[in-house]
């Protein structure tokens, strides 16, 4: 700052004609790549919870339009669907099978390109056919993880996991763990591999 003389010998300030340029070449500095890296997690953070919203919204059209037109959703237990319209179609079944479906998110973990998930569907398996298996009427309750690529603002990628066991016996195409009918069926499953690898060892020997 300048110093002026006033009277009584006492001493002013007067502006520095420099400070406003100073100001401004502070703002204009490129952001810290740290404080990048963060707005990037938060965007992709966003994207996710936004998808998991229209999820639980129960709306196909929504969801479609978090993808790229050309997006692969790979939820192990099932298969892969590729392009938007699959995959919309795919929630279109999903929902109309269990139309009481509630989707929740436990937590996610965001990167800058990347996100993971994880979830909690509750429903009853209690009106259209899923996957070609016809409704029973019991009720599902699932937990899962999605591993989600965001790439220009939208998911690129998708590659789900869940307990497909789990689900089977829910729906009734498994027989409850530890029950009684699921020892029965391990304790044939082994009775015929013993079979079966005997009769490859008596070939051997042949």
């Amino acid at each position: 700052m300048a110093e002026t003389k006033t009277r009584g010998n006492d001493k002013a300030t007067t502006p520095n004609a420099d400070e406003p340029k100073a100001d401004q070449a502070k703002a204009d500095q490129p952001k810290a790549p740290g404080r990048r890296r963060i707005t990037k997690r938060k965007a992709v953070e966003s994207h996710a919870r936004s998808y998991f919203e229209a999820i639980a919204a129960r709306d196909p059209e929504a969801i479609g339009e978090h993808w790229h037109d050309d997006g692969v959703d790979e939820i192990v237990p099932l298969g892969v669907r590729r392009g938007r319209r699959e995959i919309e179609e795919f929630f279109r079944e999903m929902f109309a099978a269990a139309p009481d479906l509630e989707t929740t998110v436990s937590r996610v973990v965001a990167g800058e390109k990347q996100a993971a998930v994880e979830w909690r569907m509750r429903g009853t398996f209690d009106a259209l056919p899923f996957q070609g298996i016809e409704p029973t009427g019991r009720p599902i309750e699932l937990r899962g993880l999605d591993m989600l690529e965001v790439e220009d603002g939208k998911i690129r990628s998708i590659t789900g996991y869940y307990d497909g066991a789990e689900y089977a016996r829910q729906i009734g195409m498994l027989p409850a763990h530890d029950s009684g009918t699921e020892r029965a069926m391990t304790g044939a499953f082994n009775t015929v591999t013993k079979i079966r690898r005997a009769l490859n060892e008596r070939r051997g020997q042949d």
